[in-house]
């Protein structure tokens, strides 16, 4: 078990015992989304989320029971920005507790393909295409780190 992480006791309201509770991650996906639209528009595609934190992010969002995390990429890529994603390959996987002040998530990031004009969608707000030299000051999460890894590896 992680560092200085006191396990609660659940106790069973039938008999009184005491039990342990676990807690684990959930499991989330983010999608740095390569787009060209029909006008000449080339970049990644970053949302402007609609709930806090109120900034730009990469599209993504939680797995579902029983969906994998490719199926989970392709669906809330579609969700949040209208378009239909073919999966490059992975990034990396993102486990800090720390990236997200709301709870502890584990993303898996996946790099993904699009043509069309994306439209936001969903938990987006607005919607732009960016590339590493115009990207957003503010940006939710640990998505600056993510980016930079990207931007990293593909230049």
């Amino acid at each position: 078990m992680g560092k200085n992480i006191k396990m609660k006791k659940l106790t069973c309201p039938e008999c009184g015992y005491k039990i342990k509770e676990f807690r684990n991650p959930f499991p989330t996906v983010d999608i740095i989304i390569e787009c060209e639209t029909s006008k000449g528009e080339r970049g990644i595609i970053l949302i402007f989320r609609k709930k806090e934190p109120k900034l730009w992010a990469i599209p993504g969002g939680f797995v579902d029971y029983g969906e994998s995390l490719e199926d989970a990429a392709v669906r809330e890529a579609f969700e949040e920005t209208s378009l239909k994603v073919k999966l490059i390959r992975q990034l990396h996987s993102y486990s800090d507790p720390k990236r997200d002040k709301r709870q502890h998530n584990i993303s898996t990031v996946f790099i993904a393909k699009a043509k069309g004009i994306p439209k936001a969608a969903d938990d987006a707000e607005k919607i732009g295409i960016f590339n590493k030299d115009n990207l957003p000051n503010e940006i939710a999460f640990d998505h600056a780190v993510i980016l930079n890894d990207y931007f990293k590896k593909k230049y």
